[in-house]
Order: structure tokens, then C-alpha cells, then sequence
């Protein structure tokens, strides 16, 4: 740590379960009761002002950054207008859930029955939702880890990144507001699209008057005290915390502590107004840099001093806690909110943008090791060494952080969706791994599909596996095949069947997005809105791009297509009836054809033939994507991008002809299949780069496991950035590392209060190893780790 300040402030959240707070639930239901009549924006925009009025205040022992979205330290909370029901059904389980868990109390238990669920019934985004999805639809797409988009219809979307560079630094929400009142000032109710435009303004005032007041209200309670306290250093830091919070986030901030502190309330206020994750940074560094450098020049602030600050940033955007379904929790394991920021990269000009802030964001990171920010590097043949050594030397502390990133194919995905070229070099991260941009609005996360699931179909006339239920379209049967070829065709019919019910069940979520939890807060954030006057959610956005469908398990199919090919159609050991029999049964009794199934060439070994299936096999997913538009008519996006959606996407599918058993995780993103990459890490990057990761703008992962004695030395790290470098010569987009011993991970597991803080890269995000359920540690333990380059 840098302080003895911050190493307190990590040991209490370290230390503090989280909890749900229902202040927020209390005063969003109180709100809207008043409110009953006006306009949804209007509605929404006055129960975030009454939340900023009612949630409590709190400055914890030591703080320098204050706020906090609850009255617990680490608090989750609940949005009874996304979603009630599953609250209500598992709330007597939340502190035992394998996944995160909450504490929760009795009074909290009886506050919700009584007071909040009884006004939402009916009223829900959840509810209007399953009310309209087709039954079609329904059987594949709610709860069944086939397609999933269970966080878009349960919970709020996020997934935006403030514009600290042309909007919140510069105008401050006092300047939002008052340009909000201007524009309202010369609009008349004379039209459909005036009066829209009207309750916009109305709305975007009240948002930026809600979270002006939350900021007072912290000035106010800092004074309070400083008055009371006795110790003279703290009196002044409570002082200082005063006037920060009297001008920001009202102003544009003066200072770098202004600054930082203007981040956190844009975050706490985003918190707020939807419980939500991706709600990104940005690039983190380039707007923090001219802050930096003028209280430098003017003696105001010393290098220790700013970066204690933003390590206590840092340990802010950890304490924060995503409440959400159990369901959801297998998706987004380990209570991660996916805030993610970004450094390094170029200028709008083209020119290298690595500034001290690049290195001290770096620094922060393996000093604090939290679980947030997601931290991300954007890395191009002009990066410094320097700071690609740096890098690598936070990839030795075996955190997962940070994920590296092809600043060139980032750009390259954002160009095809639209951007401009200055726009495009602009880029920074979202979520886990989606190139974005501070003037976007998009659902960067709109669906799951499971790709293994097509295949089982394919194979299986259309029914599950496990359940024999009919789940994809029926299939003539199997032992009418008669090549390769139609193998595939049969599995590409039953991919682009789950890909059609992806879309309907993105298209009728942003549907009831529109007509009922319309953005008003977040709408000052995204530059377009203030000028349009149209909400975020309406597609408001200087930019709007196509919602993005995360492909799941192109390993296993690739691999599952190789042993087909080879096994039934070129070796002839064994018919497709023979094997559909075999997986059926889960391979009992034929350990030998199952030993044959794992021998045959695996994805991530750099085997063209086998590699070759994989790059079809995105190429027809992304086609067969681009066929349709989004509810305003936007193409929609393609990724291959990994959360820990592989574990509960696994557990519906049966065995899988690459030897695969039941219920077996899949594989994220881009990555082999665990312990199936057996050559080198060479090999595994070459084999995810023959992937043609540019036109996949939704973004794809990579992770890679080695061995903690591979990068020991200074040598070893000039390797890696050697190899870093390397990969990305071949176009690939992204890489990350998890640099860890399986013994380490082993011992964790078996004595998880020696191992609180033990960081581990789980697929597009780092999270706490203990805080994990049996089944996502066991996921990461099986995974190759390699002992050399």
C-alpha cells in the first residue's frame, strides 16, 4: 500500500460482507407513489433526487473519497422497479447462496414485503417482459442457459462511460443544468416531439439538482465533523473534504483531488439511479493527467499524496456491491460490477498517450489489489517499453490485472461501427473486454448464446440431452448425414435459430426499456442527449451501435466438430449413431472412444485444421448476427468475450463429442478449453489470432494461465512483453493473465480466511478467489498452466 491509510481502509473492505441496504428501494417507492400520472422520465428523474435526498450519509474513519450508495460500508441494494420477484423468492437465501451471498435482516426482510413489493406488483420491468416474449422464445431464453439476457430484463443496463472530457469537467452539473434550462426555455407544448423534448429537460435538471445535493449534503456532514473532532489532522482532512464537496460535482472541478472526488460522485450517482454494472472510467488517464500536471507545477499536491488518492479510489469502486439474482450470479460471479478503466493507448492524433497517471494507475493496482476497477491497457507498436514492462510486472503479481489490449483492432472494430477516425483512436474499455466510446450508447452485453447447445441439437433432433425436452428446431434424423458438410449445416440451422431468439428477446427488452425505466442521470453524462432531447435509452447517444450477442463455448465446438470429422468421417471408428449413443450416456462403459474423442486435434494448439472450424465458425456466428437490427435500427454486434457465463452455460449441456462430460463448464471467450492447450502459450495465442477478432466489435477474450516461476526475473519480463507484442503483430485483440500456482488456488480453497484478499482473473474481470462458488474455483484450478514461453 501506499499509506498506512490505505492499507486500514483495504482491511475493512476486505473484512465487510456485503449487505443490502433498502433505502434506496424505500425512497424510489415513496417517490413514484407521488408521482403517479406524470411522465416516466419526469418520474424517474424525481425518485433519483428524492434517493439523493433520503439515502444516508455516511464518512467512514480515514476516508479522503466519500460516499457510499447504502448505510452498510459495502452495500447492495434493491430496484424493485427493474425487478421484485426474485428478491421475494430468495431473499430467506441470501446469506447461504454458494454465489455471492448478502447479509440481509429481518427488518430489511419485512420493509420490502410490506411497504415496497405490494405498490410494484404489475409494475415491473421484469413483469412486462415475460408478459410480452413469445412462448417460443420463453422456453429457450428465460433461465435455461441456452440464451440468456436475464440482466437485461431483470436488472438496469449500465455499460456507458461518462464524458469527463467535453461534458463533466467541463461544465459541471451546475452547467448541464443550466444548459438544460436554456434549451427549455425555447420550447413551447405545441408538438408530440416538444413535449418529449420538454420532459427531458424537466428530467435532466432534476437529475443534475438530485446529485448537486447529494455532493452538499457530504460538504455539510464533513463540517459537522470537523467541528466535533479532535484530532488536528483529521479536522483538517474533514475541512478540506468540506470544501471539495461545496464545489463539485456542482462545478467544474479546480484540483486533482476535486477531480478524483467528481469521479466518485458520477459513479455513486450513476449507482443510484440504476443499480447497474459497466459503468465505466474511461481513459482515466488522459483526463486526469492535466489535473495532475497543473497541481504539480503550482506545488499544490506531491506525487505520494495523488497517489494516495487514487488508490483510495480505487477501494471506493470495490466497496460497491451488484445485487442481483441467483440466476445472474452464476453469469457475473464474484460481486463484480465491471467498472472498468482504461490507460495507455494513443491521442485523437494518433500520437502515444502514456502520461504518469498510465504508470500511477498501474502502481495503484498492485499496491491495493481490489477487485476494482477492471483495469485495462491499450498497447501499440509505439507504446513505450517502459510501460509495457510495467505492465507486465502487475501481470507477475498474479492479480489478472491488467487486461492488454490491441489498441489497433480496437480502433478497427469501432471505425467499422461507425465512429469517426479520431473517435475510434479514442476508445477505452467496457465491462470486460468491448472496445468503447464516451459519446456511445449500446447494450455492450445483450445476450449470451450458447454454441454448444446448437450443436447438441444438430446431433439430437432438437432435444436437450439432459432434459429430452425439445429445446432447437427439429432435425431430421441424425443417421440421414451423410458428410461433414451436413454435420455443419445442421448445426449452423440450429445456431442461427438461438441467434433469432437472442434478438427477439434483446429487441422486446429494449422495447420495455424505452416505455419504462427511461436514463434521465445517465443521459447527462452521454454527449448527444443534452442536444437531441432524447433520453439514453431512446437512442439519444451521439452514437448508437447494435446490442452485442456473446458467443459461449467455440472451443468445445470446434473441437466437438474435429473428433466428428475425424472419428465418423474420415478414420470410420465409430458410426454418428454409435456416438450419439455414447453421449447419451455420458460416455459410460467407453472410456476408449472417449480417450480416442480427446485425442483428436484440439483448438489452442495451433492446429490449423482444427483452428480453421473455430474461425468458421465466428465468421458465419458474426454474418448470421449483422442480419438483423436492433429496435432503432441498428445492426447488432457479435463477441466472443467471457464472463463466468461458460460454468452455468456447461451445466445444461450433456457430453459432447471432444470428450466432454455433462455438465462440464465450456470455455470462455476465445480461450482453449481448460487443459486442452497442451503446447505452449505460443501455440494458444496463435490459434486465437487466426480469428478475425476486427469484425467481432462486441469484443473477444483470451485468457492464458502461467506458471508464477516463468516470470521471475527481470528477463522474464521483457519475454512477455516480447510475446504481448508478438501476438498482437498477428491481429489478435485481447489477452490476459492469470499467474498463479494450482497449489496456491488449492490451499485457498481449503482455507479461504488465510486468502481473503487472494485475487484471480475469472474470464473478462478479476474478483476475490473465495468469494467464488466451488464449482467457478474449480473452473479456473483445471485450466492449462504453463511452466514455459
Amino acid at each position: 500500500m501506499s499509506t498506512e491509510r490505505i492499507a486500514q481502509l483495504k482491511k475493512s473492505y476486505i473484512n465487510t460482507k456485503p449487505s443490502i441496504c433498502v433505502e434506496r428501494a424505500i425512497a424510489f417507492t415513496n417517490s413514484h407513489k407521488k408521482t403517479e400520472g406524470e411522465a416516466m422520465i419526469l418520474r424517474r428523474a424525481k425518485a433519483f433526487k428524492e434517493v439523493c435526498k433520503a439515502v444516508p450519509v455516511t464518512i467512514f474513519d480515514q476516508e479522503l473519497i466519500v460516499g457510499t450508495p447504502g448505510i452498510y460500508k459495502r452495500s447492495g441494494f434493491i430496484c424493485p422497479e427493474f425487478s421484485w420477484q426474485w428478491v421475494e423468492k430468495e431473499m430467506d437465501d441470501f446469506q447461504n447462496r454458494s454465489q455471492d451471498a448478502y447479509l440481509i435482516g429481518e427488518e430489511q426482510k419485512e420493509i420490502l414485503k410490506n411497504d415496497i413489493f405490494p405498490y410494484w406488483v404489475g409494475k415491473s420491468l421484469e413483469e412486462a417482459f415475460l408478459s410480452r416474449i413469445p412462448e417460443e422464445t420463453r422456453k429457450i431464453a428465460v433461465d435455461t442457459g441456452i440464451v440468456d439476457n436475464d440482466s437485461k430484463w431483470r436488472s438496469a443496463v449500465g455499460e456507458i462511460t461518462p464524458d469527463y472530457q467535453d461534458i463533466i469537467f467541463v461544465k459541471g452539473f451546475g452547467g448541464i443544468r443550466a444548459e438544460a434550462m436554456e434549451k427549455l426555455r425555447k420550447l413551447e407544448p405545441l408538438s408530440a416531439e416538444a413535449l418529449e423534448k420538454i420532459n427531458f429537460y424537466q428530467a435532466i435538471i432534476e437529475s443534475c439538482d438530485g446529485i448537486i445535493n447529494l455532493a452538499k449534503r457530504y460538504s455539510k456532514k464533513a463540517l459537522e465533523m470537523a467541528e466535533a473532532e479532535k484530532d488536528v489532522k483529521r479536522k483538517e482532512e474533514l475541512i478540506r473534504i468540506h470544501q471539495v464537496c461545496k464545489n463539485i460535482p456542482e462545478n467544474p472541478p479546480r484540483s486533482f483531488y476535486e477531480a478524483i472526488q467528481m469521479v466518485w460522485f458520477v459513479q455513486l450517482g450513476s449507482i443510484l439511479s440504476e443499480n447497474s454494472l459497466a459503468l465505466n472510467l474511461g481513459r482515466f488517464d488522459q483526463y486526469m493527467y492535466p489535473f495532475y500536471e497543473k497541481d504539480l507545477k503550482d506545488g499544490k499536491i506531491k506525487e505520494e499524496e495523488a497517489q494516495e488518492l487514487i488508490e483510495a479510489l480505487w477501494l471506493k469502486l470495490s466497496e460497491w456491491v451488484w445485487a442481483i439474482s441467483k440466476n445472474t450470479a452464476q453469469y457475473f460471479a464474484g460481486y463484480n460490477s465491471f467498472q472498468n478503466l482504461t490507460v495507455g493507448g494513443r491521442k485523437r492524433d494518433g500520437s502515444d498517450a502514456t502520461n504518469t497517471i498510465s504508470y500511477m494507475a498501474l502502481k495503484a493496482s498492485k499496491n491495493v489489489k481490489t477487485h476494482q476497477p477492471g483495469l485495462s491497457v491499450r498497447i501499440h507498436p509505439d507504446s513505450p517499453q517502459e510501460f509495457l514492462i510495467a505492465v507486465c510486472d502487475l501481470i507477475r503479481e498474479g492479480t489478472g490485472f491488467p487486461a492488454v489490449h490491441n489498441d489497433r483492432i480496437g480502433s478497427q472494430m469501432l471505425l467499422a461501427a461507425g465512429l469517426s477516425p479520431e473517435d475510434a483512436r479514442d476508445w477505452s474499455n467496457c465491462g470486460c473486454v468491448v472496445p468503447h466510446f464516451r459519446k456511445v450508447g449500446e447494450w455492450t452485453s445483450a445476450v449470451n448464446i450458447n454454441l454448444a447447445a446448437a450443436l447438441e441439437y444438430a446431433l439430437n433432433s432438437g432435444k436437450s440431452r439432459i432434459t429430452k425436452e425439445q429445446m432447437g428446431l427439429k432435425e431430421e434424423n441424425h443417421l440421414g448425414m451423410n458428410s461433414f458438410k451436413d454435420i455443419k449445416d445442421h448445426f449452423y440451422r440450429q445456431l442461427s435459430n438461438l441467434i433469432k431468439h437472442g434478438v427477439i428477446s434483446s429487441v422486446i427488452a429494449q422495447q420495455i426499456h424505452t416505455e419504462m425505466v427511461p436514463r434521465p442521470f445517465l443521459s447527462t453524462l452521454v454527449d448527444g442527449c443534452m442536444d437531441k432531447g432524447v433520453d439514453l435509452s431512446k437512442g439519444g447517444a451521439f452514437y448508437n451501435i447494435g446490442p452485442v450477442l456473446t458467443g459461449i463455448g467455440i472451443a468445445d465446438v470446434a473441437n466437438s466438430l474435429m473428433a466428428i470429422k475425424k472419428l465418423v468421417y474420415e478414420d470410420k471408428k465409430i458410426t454418428l449413431n454409435q456416438l450419439n449413443s455414447a453421449l447419451n450416456n455420458n460416455w459410460e462403459d467407453q472410456e476408449d472412444l472417449r480417450k480416442e474423442a480427446l485425442n483428436c486435434p484440439k483448438y489452442g494448439n495451433d492446429i490449423d485444421e482444427v483452428d480453421q472450424i473455430a474461425v468458421e465458425i465466428s465468421d458465419f456466428y458474426n454474418k448470421e448476427i449483422k442480419k438483423y437490427k436492433d429496435y432503432f435500427g441498428v445492426p447488432f454486434n457479435s463477441a466472443f468475450m467471457g464472463i463466468s457465463n461458460y460454468i452455468p452455460a456447461g451445466s445444461v449441456i450433456g457430453a459432447t463429442p471432444d470428450g466432454r462430460r455433462s455438465g462440464d463448464p465450456l470455455t470462455e471467450g476465445v480461450s482453449p478449453h481448460a487443459g486442452t492447450d497442451l503446447t505452449s502459450p505460443t501455440a494458444a495465442m496463435r490459434s486465437a489470432a487466426k480469428i478475425n477478432h476486427d469484425i467481432h466489435t462486441g469484443g473477444t477474450l483470451l485468457n492464458v494461465k502461467l506458471s508464477p516461476e516463468l516470470l521471475k526475473t527481470d528477463k522474464s519480463l521483457v519475454n512477455l512483453a516480447s510475446l504481448i507484442r508478438a501476438y498482437f503483430e498477428l491481429g489478435a485483440f485481447h489477452v490476459q493473465f492469470n499467474v498463479i500456482s494450482v497449489d496456491t488456488l488449492r490451499k485457498a480453497q481449503e482455507n479461504p480466511e488465510a486468502y481473503r484478499d487472494l485475487l484471480v482473473r475469472v474470464a473478462g474481470y478479476s474478483t476475490q478467489f473465495v468469494n467464488l462458488s466451488k464449482e467457478v474455483q474449480d473452473a479456473i484450478i483445471q485450466r492449462t498452466t504453463y511452466a514455459n514461453m
